[in-house]
């Protein structure tokens, strides 16, 4: 049986070294070239099984003469590495028909992983515009937003139903609108609707529609949410709240895939994706017996979980720039973060995600008085915000739950370092070790368990000069 052949366009001699290496470890026969005429010049010889590609090619773009690559060779997999890690460039991915979209640094074990799978017949890809950065919703490069970037694009040609998760604030909306607006429903309606925001003996007639008459102050017939949403996209924001009596109509529309509005005896045919989002756990609520587990499972086909600001301080710089300039555009003066400004957002907790520092920023805007958003400015807010909440030297009021977990670190004065570093010093070291012990050395059952990328465990293993297999 002949060897599977790969063509590795990669510019980086490291890069192209280590995934070589790896694809002839599994049997793979791998050529490698760094441009674009070098990978049409080895791609006319037509014996290439897979493509993988990285987007930065010198000056050259290893995205943009994709169409002409599929255009040649319909059937051929591709598979999208690349730095510039951005939504923008996940998408653009998923446009040309890509098989998968790998943001660097990645997870070597996956990258092989994928490549095996591409190898099978795939259905060609839906060929669309190149979309800009600045007409994307979402902003951030960090390893967290990546995930969600490449679980965006996987959604984009199908219809399968969404769940958001994610804490109140960090964008689950912004998340669903992408999801619609990059999609092939783009066309239709995104209708958007919060289940606790409707009252309760109205939600039916709100999500399904009435007929006049159907119950008191019904003067008339009205379309409901899904028949507004028909041919697009219908966002069921913190669908947790949604009462039993809905939840069971809700499933039975799901299932059936038509409804009928509150008084009517007409059955009428969805065309709808679901889109839905809470920032409640789900299990427990189905353990309380508030929320029925066959419409859990009917709605949880592809989760999306949104990381907390918290998580992603990275990306708290170009959110705050971005919130700068999306003020300009709404008529509010022109401001600018100065270093120390920008280190303090970058340090500050964010209990409230994204939403409380889009606040933040267009508060300074309209308050301070000089140009320059200063630490000084900023600190002066957050202080008013957080009551007494003491912002001066690290010291904080604490609960008696948080002293009980963090203990004599409270009280230690160690200004090379954070508390929060601290902390992670204390308890992510016999953590890491636990959880390998558990899982008997595999690394990725510990990563799983664990919540966090396979590579990710990686770094921190080599970082904690953990080894693995002493728990084996």
């Amino acid at each position: 049986m002949a060897k599977q052949t790969v063509l590795l366009v990669e510019d980086d001699p490291s890069v192209s070294h280590i995934i070589s290496t790896a694809l002839k470890a599994e049997g793979m026969a791998v050529d490698s070239c760094k441009t674009v005429s070098d990978r049409d010049a080895l791609l006319a010889s037509g014996k290439y099984d897979l493509l993988i590609t990285d987007v930065g090619l010198g000056e050259e773009d290893g995205i943009v003469t994709l169409d002409a690559v599929k255009a040649r060779d319909p059937d051929l997999p591709i598979i999208v590495i690349s730095a510039q890690n951005t939504l923008n460039t996940a998408v653009r991915a998923s446009e040309t028909g890509a098989f998968e979209y790998f943001p660097k640094p990645f997870d070597l074990d996956e990258l092989v992983e994928v490549v095996q799978q591409a190898m099978k017949p795939r259905a060609e890809g839906l060929p669309a515009d190149v979309l800009e950065d600045d007409n994307l919703p979402l902003v951030g490069r960090s390893p967290a937003m990546q995930e969600v970037y490449r679980m965006i694009a996987r959604l984009l040609r199908n219809d399968l139903s969404v769940l958001i998760l994610g804490e109140s604030g960090t964008g689950k909306e912004l998340v669903a609108e992408a999801i619609h607006n990059l999609g092939h429903r783009k066309a239709g309606p995104f209708i958007a609707v919060n289940m606790a925001a409707i009252p309760t003996d109205l939600i039916e007639a709100e999500l399904f529609g009435h007929e006049k008459g159907a119950f008191t102050g019904a003067v008339s017939s009205a379309a409901g949410k899904f028949e507004q949403a028909q041919g697009g996209t219908l966002f069921l924001d913190e669908i947790g709240d949604m009462p039993m009596h809905a939840q069971t109509r809700l499933l039975r529309a799901l299932q059936s895939g038509e409804i009928n509005r509150v008084g009517g005896k007409g059955l009428i045919k969805l065309d709808v994706r679901i889109v839905a989002a809470t920032n409640q756990d789900f299990l427990n609520l189905i353990e309380e017996g508030k929320f029925r587990e066959d419409l859990y499972y009917r709605i949880n086909v592809v989760p999306i979980k949104l990381p907390p600001l918290r998580d992603r301080a990275s990306d708290v710089p170009a959110l705050a720039n971005h919130f700068l300039n999306l003020a300009i555009t709404e008529g509010l003066p022109q401001k600018i973060l100065t270093e120390d400004g920008m280190d303090l957002l970058s340090r500050h907790n964010w209990r409230g995600n994204v939403r409380e520092l889009k606040n933040l920023i267009y508060r300074l805007v309209v308050t301070a008085r000089e140009e320059e958003l200063s630490e000084t400015a900023i600190r002066q807010i957050l202080q008013s915000q957080q009551g007494d909440e003491k912002d001066n030297n690290g010291e904080f009021e604490f609960s008696d739950r948080v002293k009980s977990v963090v203990g004599d670190l409270l009280l230690e004065k160690n200004q090379g370092n954070s508390l929060y570093n601290r902390a992670l010093e204390k308890f992510e070291r016999p953590l890491l070790e636990e959880i390998l012990r558990k899982a008997s050395g595999n690394q990725i059952k510990a990563a799983t368990m664990l919540g966090i990328n396979r590579n990710t465990l990686r770094k921190k293993l080599t970082e904690y000069e953990i080894d693995p297999t002493q728990s084996r």
